[in-house]
Formats: C-alpha cells, structure tokens, sequence
C-alpha cells in the first residue's frame, strides 16, 4: 500500500468517529515526531499493539480486500504479570466494497457489533475436525441474546446496534452490504493475539508492505519506535 493510501483511510475513520461522537485517547493523535520523544510510560501501547491499524493481509489490494482498526486495550499473553488484561476492546472501519478473509480463532470469544453506518455481513461456517469449512452442518448463532440456527454459509446481516458473538472455531468473514455504506464496527473479546490465535483457510499476511510517497500522518501499531 501508498503511505498516501494509508493516511487517506486513517483520516476517513477518524471523520466517521467523529460524526458518531466516538472520542479516542490521546495517544491515537500522536504525530510521528511526538512519538520519538516517548519514555517507557508508553510501553502498553508499544508491547500490545496498541493503535492504529490498516491492513490488505498482504495481498495488495486494500479496495477489496482489507480494512482499518484500532486496538483501543488488550493484555498481552507473553507477558501476563506485566499486562494481565484478559479481554480486548477494538474499533474496525470497512468500506463498502472491501472483504475480510474467512478464518476463526483457536482460543479468543469476541462480540462484533455494528456501531454506526451501513449493514456487516457476517458469513458463518462450523469447522471440521481437520480445521476446514463444514459445508453441511446447521451453525448455532447468538445475536443480541437471540440464539438460533442458521445453514452453512449463511450471512448474518448487523445493522447499526446489533452485534453477533464469535465462539472459537467458528468460521466467519464480513463485508457491507451493497448500497448501504461503510460501517463502524466495534469488537470486544478475550485478550486478542493475532500472531497466534488466527486460522485463515486460505493464506494470507498480516501488515502490509509501505510505500512511502508522502509522510505518515499517524503511525501504525508495529512503527512506533524505541522509548529514549
């Protein structure tokens, strides 16, 4: 991805937060030069990822396949007696047109809710034992304290205040509806560790690979430097 492309959603998603009166901690208006002058008392950002986030899962092309979060808090499982969090809390921004890749989690439960904006849909599928998609079996589902059944590979629409619980193993990918807009989701979950909690079916990256052709207006969560 652009540098360029990359500012221009961070700004988009701070816009849409903005609209929704959804205010962030300070940290998340830090400039690059305001980070170099960091001390330790930033840490539990630099150590869990905390900030902003904007992945295309290494595949390049962001407009289809990706989209902007923030980790707003989370524990970190390497370091339990210095970050004993055990539950997360995220903002995602996706746009109309863009995808996120089937995949489930060994370990994390996490709700997804629609905060604001157009309609998520949330494609479920059990998996088998050999960790690939149940394209058979009926998948159990619990939105907003309603739980009930619904065939593999069904999508399950969210509008804005309404949000589905993510159990482990359960396979899920999310778009936006057509015509309705680009959507602010919220997740709240288990301690989040995407290094090694995520199953993708098919393979995929992480972070994408930067080209710099303008400044960084905001710093991703894996470019802060050192504490002085």
């Amino acid at each position: 991805m652009k540098r360029s492309e990359i500012n221009a959603v961070i700004r988009e998603f701070e816009a849409m937060l903005a609209d929704y009166r959804y205010f962030l901690p300070p940290y998340l208006s830090f400039t690059p030069e305001e980070w170099k002058g960091k001390s330790h008392e930033f840490d539990e950002i630099r150590d869990n990822a905390l900030g902003w986030d904007v992945t295309d899962y290494g595949l390049g092309d962001f407009s289809k396949v990706g989209f902007a979060l923030i980790t707003l808090r989370n524990g970190n499982l390497k370091q339990k007696d210095k970050y004993p969090k055990t539950y997360a809390e995220k903002l995602l921004y996706i746009r109309e047109g863009q995808y996120s890749p089937m995949h489930f989690h060994w370990n994390k439960m996490e709700d997804i809710i629609n905060r604001g904006g157009g309609t998520v849909l949330i494609r479920v599928y059990n998996s088998t034992p050999d960790e690939q998609l149940d394209k058979g079996g009926d998948v159990t589902v619990h939105v907003d304290g309603r739980t009930y059944t619904v065939p593999a590979g069904t999508q399950v629409p969210l509008k804005p205040g309404e949000s589905i619980t993510i159990t482990p193993y359960l396979y899920h990918d999310f778009e936006v509806e057509p015509g309705t807009g680009p959507v602010l989701l919220g997740e709240v979950s288990q301690c989040n560790d995407d290094e090694h909690d995520n199953r993708f079916l098919e393979s995929v990256g992480r972070f994408p690979t930067i080209e710099e052709d303008e400044a960084a207006y905001r710093l991703l969560c894996n470019e802060y430097p050192a504490a002085e």
